[in-house]
């Protein structure tokens, strides 16, 4: 029995997140039956986490298992993308250990959210328009009190089955890139709901022109009600899903 990584990519605007659940498509079911199809078996797959509703993914990686030990050749890439929406991108299909888990080993994940001014057709369903664009000095003053928490309670969607709302911020900043605003954040996990609550914050603190330092009395309160509003999810992308390249031998994810 070989495992395999497998590197996609997805648009998320037709699907209910990565995960399966019942009455809804989402991202994982669309693969699986691909699977299926092509290795004349059912598949199950295990992603490197879990997209919410709508969430592009640039990069995500989740791995499965087979008695074939040749499917890292580009064919069966070629073969596997013809199954697929034109969506849902297969990059690379990589063998790796026996124990190497997409989800548990990697160690950290990457968002960015963007943000434009006005309307543009060419970045609908793609980026968060705005009448004008926010204080990025004043939001990126909020960012640098974040990486001295842990509990992000305030910024987990509610009655989530969350066994701890820890996590270790070690990136969140903004940067203009040409129209554009793109909010960057890395983590070694996030919770549900987490970066869309998180940007909604910060963009409260610009548009209600609240000190940076309010950020800590969202995060200290422990409430979500003391957040901002959650923005939507058309913006956000998974952009990068970080491992231990010396348990990866044959794992080319990094480069």
């Amino acid at each position: 029995m070989q495992r395999y990584f497998l590197k996609i990519a997805y648009h998320g605007g037709k699907y209910h997140g990565w995960q399966i659940q019942p009455n809804a498509v989402s991202v994982q079911e669309i693969l699986e039956n691909a699977l299926k199809t092509l290795l004349q078996k059912e598949t199950p797959v295990t992603g490197c986490g879990r997209t919410d509703t709508g969430v592009h993914a640039k990069i995500f990686y989740l791995h499965f298992d087979s008695t074939q030990t040749d499917l890292h050749q580009e064919n069966f890439v070629f073969r596997l993308n013809r199954f697929l929406p034109k969506d849902i991108a297969v990059y690379a299909c990589l063998p790796v250990v026996p124990d190497a888990h997409a989800r548990f080993d990697a160690l950290s994940r990457t968002y960015e959210y963007y943000i434009h001014q006005g309307k543009n057709p060419f970045l609908q369903g793609l980026s968060l328009s705005q009448n004008k664009l926010p204080d990025i000095a004043r939001m990126n003053d909020a960012c640098r009190f974040l990486f001295q928490y842990s509990d992000f309670t305030s910024f987990a969607k509610l009655h989530a089955d969350n066994k701890t709302n820890n996590c270790k911020i070690m990136k969140a900043e903004w940067q203009k890139v040409d129209e554009k605003l793109v909010f960057t954040i890395q983590a070694d996990r996030f919770l549900r709901n987490m970066v869309r609550a998180v940007v909604g914050t910060l963009l409260e603190i610009s548009e209600k022109s609240k000190s940076a330092a309010y950020i800590c009395e969202v995060i200290e309160a422990k409430d979500r009600s003391a957040a901002g509003k959650s923005v939507s999810a058309h913006a956000l992308y998974l952009t990068d899903v970080e491992y231990p390249k010396v348990r990866f031998e044959n794992f080319k994810g990094n480069e």
